[in-house]
């Protein structure tokens, strides 16, 4: 029985069944049996149908139906190639594109639309000169295809490129392409030229989506202002505002944190009824949380009928910024209960948070999500594992979620880097960023700050220097962390005119970039120097804090400054508000201790508002041994023993006051005692960088290559400084033994065989400098004697840093010629330096006019065959090698 239909009816019937995507085969169905044998249809009814098909996402039915007509007119073959375009099945649109008998510019706007879509730029664009060379004229939407995806592909030159057609063809004056290029230019980040085109437009030609294209320009380009304005003039002007103009203008609320005209437009989207719209709504949450209006923002996503998973992230990152880790942590786990998936956007959050609380047990839980919900793979969860593990002190998880990453970016290497360098790892840090050089990644300003820091730690000033001459080649720029980095570095490693160089290069400063220099000049033995700079920086205006005090008050410990302390110490307390921490206490026990000021240290250390830690009762110790106050020294060795049971220097201290005392069998107790404690002293090492390489020494070490020209060095320095009247002080030598071996034992210290491997191989002119493990021993009467030889000739400076400062140990000058920095650098050197050390370094200038010919004849021959011996030595390679607890760090 064959049915027949009117055409209307048919058509209706068809058209119903084409809006549900599962009706699609019925509706097809219906459509082949509503066709009388008998009576063809037109081309009219065939096309619409084809059209709702298409349209429905039955494509291949469409097919099928463009297939089963007799007659396919230009409608028809339009139609299927868009078809085939919009849906991405783009080597299907190009075979039928090519099968069209007649191409229109529909046809061809179709195909380009399509290319353009899938980003396909090369094509899209070799398809539309090709369109120009056939003579057929693109329409307005042919270039709003194109400019659109210029737009979103940021591909400027194309763009101008479409707009010089545009202008040829007057197509500069329709509304639909102006507002493209005006979109386009401001995705581009040009956006003077989108705002001229915008203020060539007239009022009645900008409609939303001009409005809102360059509301977006202005908060994508970083001139939030200039988007609120422009939302202000879109809504004076009359012209509503709609879902994509709103998360645009939140946007630059949050940028700069304006919640209160933030609040406003959330009234006119209550207003405007887009309340319900989960773009508006996520935009709403991440604006209150980025403003820290965190109740706000939880109120906005409850009221949320959908749970999007961008409105979760932005709550849970407004935590974590907020330092409501464990809100962020509830989150999560709510996210978890609802079944929510989560992406690679939440869990760096979370894995932050956990950073924070350095929380390891969860933090392992949530890390075994992650490697079973597959998003290990992706580099920003894996960074933000590295920089967790990092940041709890667990280098070893942090290093292997690292090597188990395919592909690191530069904020992989900082991470572990910095890790390291923040851990105290500061060889590692150094070796790290050695290899993260050699693979090919660009250090960042993070990096090179952090790797500063480990330089100035382990005062490799050499290595420090190449990151800085690296920095300068690189074309990086610097910022304020990089700068005060590099201030630090060298103020540490005893360049304090290179630091203060550095600091008047700077445009920006804050208290560290000041306190850097105060703590710097401290550390160098220019007390008078720190003083002056920190009246500087009280007169720029910046207020100093609770570390500045702690520079101050070492330099005045150091210069013996003791009215000048007290004052410093009050002004911290009344004028700033800062309350005294047991580095401020420290300081002045130890200014009161250099000061024979005794009792004064003692009611201090009892007044103290904190309780006394080891830096205190080791400041009030080291006073007792200047001072061989007994009684005092064993209690504050007693607090330290309760302390830290294995920290070896009060008992060596304590042992040595003993010792200094002729209290032999004291001291031997201390030393059974450390030994059953099992307490290991670390030994006294002092080691020089040259030419790349680290040469370490110890007491009486014979070990070095160049072991016999050391020693003959150091028997002509003896020679010539006993000549000067030196005598060994043996208050030093602290052991139950004969004079000769004393004295032998304090000829032969590690600090003098690096000096006289300085002598014999740093080149005329450069400084020496020597680093030590360990603190320098407190002074002895004598060096003034020593000191006042004529220096006119010497060419050699020492620098000796210690653990505490950098010694300038210079050549004497006449006391009628010296300068003023000169007899800074000189009494305050005489005020730590070991005497012996002294001696040798104020006759400097004696051993080199004397000893001149014949050390630049050996040097010559011996420069170039200069090794590490067993301690400490450079392969050549990048890679660091350890002997004796040090290491060495090549070149960049």
């Amino acid at each position: 029985m064959v049915v027949y239909m009117s055409k209307s009816h048919q058509f209706n019937c068809t058209h119903r069944a084409s809006y549900t995507y599962g009706l699609i085969k019925l509706a097809h169905r219906l459509h082949s049996l509503a066709i009388p044998v008998s009576t063809p249809s037109s081309n009219f009814d065939k096309n619409q149908s084809l059209n709702a098909l298409w349209k429905s996402g039955g494509v291949d039915e469409a097919r099928q139906v463009f297939d089963n007509m007799p007659e396919r007119d230009e409608f028809a073959w339009n139609t299927m190639v868009a078809a085939y375009a919009s849906t991405g099945r783009l080597a299907e649109a190009k075979q039928l594109f090519e099968e069209t008998p007649k191409k229109g510019s529909i046809t061809w706007s179709s195909l380009i639309s399509g290319y353009c879509r899938y980003g396909l730029e090369n094509e899209a664009l070799q398809l539309f000169w090709q369109m120009r060379h056939e003579g057929h004229k693109p329409s307005q939407f042919t270039l709003g295809s194109l400019l659109r995806m210029c737009s979103t592909k940021g591909l400027l030159s194309r763009g101008e490129q479409v707009h010089a057609h545009a202008v040829k063809t007057q197509f500069d004056s329709n509304v639909f392409v102006v507002t493209g290029l005006v979109d386009m230019y401001a995705k581009c980040r040009c956006l003077p030229e989108a705002e001229y085109l915008f203020e060539l437009m007239k009022f009645h030609e900008r409609n939303h989506v001009t409005w809102t294209a360059m509301i977006t320009g202005y908060s994508q380009n970083g001139d939030q202002l200039g988007a609120i304005k422009c939302f202000r003039d879109m809504r004076a002007v009359g012209v509503e505002s709609n879902q994509y103009t709103f998360p645009s203008v939140l946007t630059a609320c949050s940028a700069i944190s304006d919640c209160w005209f933030g609040a406003q437009v959330h009234g006119c989207i209550v207003r405007g009824g887009f309340g319900t719209n989960v773009f508006v709504e996520s935009a709403l949450v991440d604006m209150y949380a980025k403003c820290g209006d965190l109740n706000s923002a939880r109120r906005a996503l409850e009221t949320m009928e959908i749970d999007d998973v961008i409105s979760w992230n932005s709550m849970i990152v407004g935590c974590v910024r907020q330092g409501f880790e464990e809100e962020a942590l509830l989150l999560f786990k709510k996210m978890h209960e609802r079944s929510m998936q989560f992406d690679d956007f939440t869990l760096p959050s979370i894995l932050n948070s956990f950073a924070c609380m350095k929380d390891e047990k969860n933090a392992k839980v949530v890390h075994s999500l992650v490697v079973k919900s597959g998003f290990e793979c992706y580099k920003p969860v894996s960074n933000a594992l590295v920089d967790m593990y990092a940041k709890q002190g667990d280098m070893g998880c942090a290093l292997q979620v690292f090597n188990s990453m395919t592909e690191k970016d530069v904020i992989s290497w900082t991470s572990l880097v910095t890790g390291y360098a923040h851990n105290g790892s500061h060889e590692d840090a150094l070796r790290l960023f050695c290899e993260m050089k050699f693979s090919g990644i660009d250090p960042d300003q993070i990096v090179i700050a952090s790797i500063l820091s480990s330089s100035a730690e382990l005062t490799v000033l050499e290595f420090g220097q190449q990151v800085h001459a690296n920095l300068t080649k690189s074309g990086l720029g610097s910022s304020l962390s990089v700068d005060n980095s590099l201030v630090t570095m060298y103020a540490k490693c005893g360049c304090i005119e290179d630091a203060s160089r550095v600091f008047n290069f700077m445009q920006f400063r804050n208290v560290i970039t000041w306190t850097a220099l105060v703590v710097g000049y401290a550390q160098n033995g220019k007390a008078k120097y720190s003083l002056q700079f920190y009246e500087e920086m009280i007169a720029s205006g910046t207020k100093p804090d609770f570390v500045t005090f702690i520079g101050l008050l070492f330099a005045c410990s150091h210069a013996g400054l003791v009215e000048h302390a007290r004052q410093y110490f009050q002004s911290m307390v009344h004028d700033y508000g800062i309350t005294p921490c047991p580095e401020h206490y420290a300081c002045m026990i130890d200014l009161l201790g250099r000061s024979g000021k005794m009792k004064e240290a003692e009611e201090l250390l009892n007044e103290m508002v904190v309780e006394p830690d080891a830096t205190v009762w080791k400041a009030l110790l080291a006073a007792c041994r200047v001072h061989r106050n007994i009684e005092l020294a064993e209690r504050a060795a007693k607090a330290l023993f309760e302390l830290d049971p294995q920290d070896a220097i009060p008992y060596i201290m304590l042992s040595n006051i003993y010792s200094a005392a002729c209290k032999w069998e004291d001291a031997a107790r201390i030393r059974r005692l450390m030994k059953s404690r099992g307490v290991c002293k670390e030994p006294g090492r002092s080691w020089i960088e040259m030419n790349s390489k680290v040469h370490t020494f110890m007491s009486e070490d014979r070990s070095h290559s160049s072991t016999d020209e050391i020693y003959s060095k150091i028997d002509e320095v003896i020679i010539v400084i006993k000549e000067a009247g030196y005598v060994p002080d043996m208050n030093f030598a602290l052991h139950d033994i004969n004079e000769e071996a004393k004295e032998l034992g304090l000829i032969y210290h590690s600090e003098k065989l690096a000096v006289a491997f300085g002598l014999l191989f740093v080149p005329q002119g450069v400084p020496i400098r020597i680093y030590k493990n360990l603190r320098i021993r407190n002074k002895a009467p004598g060096a003034r004697k020593v000191a006042s030889l004529n220096c006119d000739n010497c060419t050699k400076r020492v620098l000796l840093p210690d653990t505490h400062m950098s010694h300038g140990l210079i050549p004497s000058c006449p006391r009628s010629a010296r300068s003023e920095d000169c007899q800074s650098f000189t009494s305050s050197w005489e005020r730590t330096a070991s005497t012996t050390l002294k001696k040798v370094c104020y006759t400097v200038h004696s051993i080199v006019l004397r000893l001149e010919k014949q050390e630049r004849g050996g040097n010559q021959s011996s420069k170039g065959s200069v090794t590490a011996g067993k301690h400490t030595y450079l392969d050549g390679s990048m890679g660091i090698k350890k002997a004796h607890g040090l290491r060495t760090h090549g070149g960049l």
